[in-house]
């Protein structure tokens, strides 16, 4: 018994970190493993792991010896002279097993709180991924816009020299450099935005909520494989959440055989030393008797009486219900990750959709769209609407194809939370 909870115990502590991916990218990287490092609930979920720890031998050792001194008011007469003082020592041993199944219960909660450890870790890894890719959306958003707004400012030059040739209206240039206001109250928007998301993500790295991000950069789009079936099943297998419930299970069965034990008595052994002082009446002068004096000695055994069955009774009852309590919450726990990986799983299938048709159709089409726009804008056949017109319809296509990227990265991250497992991002 005492291997399996040795072996139990460097389960606990051997317990793997949360595995995590991210594509490469070194500067996600060290942002997950400072705010891993930082994070004030990761940290206290890992000291109240250790804390836990502590239980184990706690509960595993015996209860403390009983010393007993007893010293006479009144000293009773033997025959070998009165007794003065006694001296007792007395060690209780819990019926078999009580000892075990109280280690293991120590052992296996220490496991749950390690699991919820392990969770903390996949939700600030989520949380930092979340936050990193709303900032590099942002940061995409702004270079798109000033691109935007130096096209428009070209516009606007072309539309003055028109104006000054007599061949243009004043009412174009006027349009236009309305779109080019419009352009920087969106950048001020977007700078707005990205202070917020700034915040949460130093939030989470337990870092200053003003400490500058540096600008990210575009990050590269992703080819994944989704088989759904595949991913329920490493979820059920590996996701903390999980675990710890049926870690939960197992804690409350060995609960009830603990608890059914508390049927059996404990035994108590003891040993105690009388000190005998030697006859000193005139009896004992005159005719000393044998063994005058000497100090008495005596061993004691003994046990509780478990007769009050009522409460043992109630204490099974207990340890079962919390039993069957903890089968259902295990049972929702895996319910849980159906229920993420299938949401999550088609969200993802339905970005890829809505990234091909970005990329494959609507992108070019708005880029030709403009490039002829243009053109004729150029030639004097078509007015500043019409460039205009184009002009809004390619930016918000690459505004939205860079919105869909950043969805896509959430949604890959949302997945690896769901099966609590690095989910494995590009195709072989």
């Amino acid at each position: 018994m005492l291997l399996r909870l040795c072996a139990l115990l460097l389960l606990v502590v051997g317990a793997s970190a949360q595995t995590y991916s991210t594509n490469n990218d070194a500067r996600l990287r060290g942002l997950i493993e400072e705010a891993l490092d930082r994070n004030p609930r990761v940290r206290e979920s890992f000291l109240r792991y250790q804390s836990g720890l502590q239980r184990i031998p706690q509960v595993t050792s015996l209860p403390d010896p009983m010393l007993g001194v007893t010293q006479f008011a009144r000293t009773p007469e033997t025959r070998v002279g009165p007794q003065t003082t006694v001296l007792s020592l007395s060690q209780k041993f819990p019926w078999f097993g009580k000892l075990s199944d109280q280690g293991e219960v120590a052992a296996k909660g220490a496991a749950v709180l390690s699991e919820l450890h392990q969770a903390y870790r996949a939700a600030v890894i989520q949380q930092v991924k979340l936050a990193y890719y709303d900032l590099a959306y942002i940061d995409r958003a702004i270079v798109i816009t000033n691109e935007d707004e130096q096209l428009l400012g070209h516009y606007e030059t072309l539309a003055q020299a028109r104006y000054s040739q007599g061949v243009g209206l004043q009412q174009a240039v006027i349009k236009l450099q309305a779109e080019i206001t419009r352009d920087r109250n969106r950048l001020q928007v977007l700078k707005r935005q990205r202070v917020d998301s700034e915040a949460a993500l130093n939030t989470v790295r337990d870092q200053p909520a003003g400490t500058p991000i540096a600008t990210i950069e575009r990050l590269s789009p992703l080819d994944v494989e989704i088989d759904l079936d595949a991913l329920y099943a490493l979820g059920r297998d590996a996701r903390p959440e999980v675990k710890a419930a049926f870690l939960e299970i197992e804690k409350n069965e060995k609960r009830i055989h603990l608890a059914k034990r508390q049927y059996w008595p404990d035994l108590t052994l003891g040993a105690s030393w009388g000190n005998v002082n030697g006859r000193h009446d005139l009896a004992g002068r005159l005719s000393p008797p044998e063994d005058n004096g000497k100090d008495v000695y005596s061993v004691a055994v003994g046990v509780n009486l478990p007769i009050f069955r009522r409460k043992y009774d109630a204490g099974v009852q207990e340890a079962t219900e919390t039993f069957g309590a903890a089968r259902e919450a295990y049972r929702e726990a895996v319910n849980e990750v159906g229920f993420s990986v299938r949401a999550v799983g088609f969200r993802i299938q339905t970005i890829e959709e809505q990234l091909a048709l970005f990329e494959k159709a609507l992108l070019p089409q708005a880029e030709q769209a403009l490039q002829s726009t243009e053109t004729a804008y150029a030639t004097g056949t078509t007015g500043v609407l019409d460039l205009l017109d184009g002009e809004r319809t390619l930016l918000e296509v690459r505004l939205g194809l860079a919105r869909l990227e950043t969805d896509y990265l959430k949604a890959l991250a949302d997945m690896e939370r769901a099966i609590g497992s690095a989910f494995p991002e590009e195709k072989p």
